[in-house]
C-alpha cells in the first residue's frame, strides 16, 4: 500500500512540474504580447507587439532554464530535496 502512495505522489509531482513549465513559458509571452498590442493601439505603432512577444519568449525560456536547473540540482545530490 505504501508503494502505491509513493507512485501516486511521483505522478502528481510530474504533472505539477509539467504544468509549471507551461505556465512559466506562456504567461510572459501572453502578458508582453497583450501589452504590445495595447501599446501599438495607444501609440499608433505596428512593431511593439513583435518586439515584446520576443522579449516574453526570452523571459519564458529563462524561467524554464532556472526551473530546470533548480530541479536538476535538487535531484543531483547536493544533499537536500528543497525542503527545509
Amino acid at each position: 500500500m505504501a508503494r502505491r502512495r509513493k507512485y501516486d505522489k511521483s505522478v502528481y509531482r510530474a504533472l505539477v512540474m509539467i504544468t509549471q513549465f507551461g505556465i512559466n513559458m506562456l504567461v510572459p509571452v501572453f502578458l508582453l504580447s497583450f501589452l504590445g498590442i495595447w501599446l501599438d493601439k495607444k501609440l499608433g505603432t505596428s512593431w511593439l507587439t513583435i518586439v515584446l512577444f520576443f522579449v516574453g519568449a526570452l523571459a519564458g525560456f529563462r524561467n524554464i532554464y532556472v526551473m530546470a536547473r533548480h530541479v536538476y540540482e535538487d535531484k543531483d545530490g547536493n544533499g537536500h530535496d528543497g525542503k527545509a
